[in-house]
């Protein structure tokens, strides 16, 4: 039975909107001063008053991309090191872990890609979060999420027109992530496959085009054929 879930990174921008989403759950928004998941004296004081029954992980290093080629060692410290901290007291407490890895992980060259289709991740970030998935799998009682999401409104100024991806907005990933919040194993969530411009106009109908000359692989889409078989459910 899951009730009470501690969320790392609680301060993050998805936490946010995940706190104003409805749920019968009852989520511990913790910042990264409230519960350092660099320490695992914090880790365990969190675990010893909250008495969670699961963690969402959220917290982590992610933009600027380029962050994780300029400080690499904390791209690691935080993303890798950090999330194996919590695996940990996890496997020390019995609790389940729900992790937030990203597509990134796969290699964005021919798309449609599904939960158990090879790994290869094209940037630095990408590798913190396989760094990261590596440790969380090792942990069964665990739910790894391959997401792809964004904030509303879309940020940039621009978007690819040659790039097919599964952004979703994070008001529609909260309440996706509700719905599985007892799976484990690995889940890609996210939206329709479509370009980046595409999905992006919808909401603003002047957002500019631009093509990725490599600053993004071309096919990053995923398969999401086993969440929509959950959410349906």
């Amino acid at each position: 039975m899951i009730k009470n879930i501690i969320v790392t990174g609680g301060s993050g921008r998805f936490a946010k909107v995940l706190n104003e989403t409805k749920s019968k759950y009852n989520f511990i928004f913790r910042s990264k001063k409230q519960l350092n998941i660099l320490s695992e004296k914090s880790i365990n004081k969190n675990l010893k008053y909250f008495k969670p029954d699961c963690i969402l992980h959220l917290a982590g290093l992610s933009r600027p991309m380029t962050i994780h080629d300029k400080l690499l060692n904390k791209s690691i410290d935080l993303n890798i090191i950090g999330t194996s901290n919590i695996v940990k007291a996890c496997n020390n407490g019995k609790i389940k872990i729900i992790f937030l890895s990203t597509s990134y992980v796969y290699p964005g060259k021919k798309g449609s890609y599904k939960e158990n289709d090879a790994l290869l991740p094209w940037n630095n970030y990408g590798w913190s979060k396989l760094g990261a998935e590596a440790a969380v799998q090792m942990y069964k009682n665990s739910l790894i999420i391959r997401a792809c999401m964004t904030e509303k409104p879309f940020t940039h100024k621009f978007a690819f027109t040659n790039v097919k991806s599964n952004f979703i907005y994070h008001d529609e990933f909260a309440k996706i992530l509700i719905k599985i919040i007892r799976q484990k194993g690995v889940l890609n969530i996210g939206g329709v496959s479509q370009s980046i411009y595409k999905f992006a106009k919808k909401n603003n109908k002047n957002i500019k085009k631009k093509k990725s000359k490599g600053e993004l692989p071309l096919n990053m889409h995923m398969k999401l054929k086993k969440l929509n078989k959950l959410v349906k459910k």
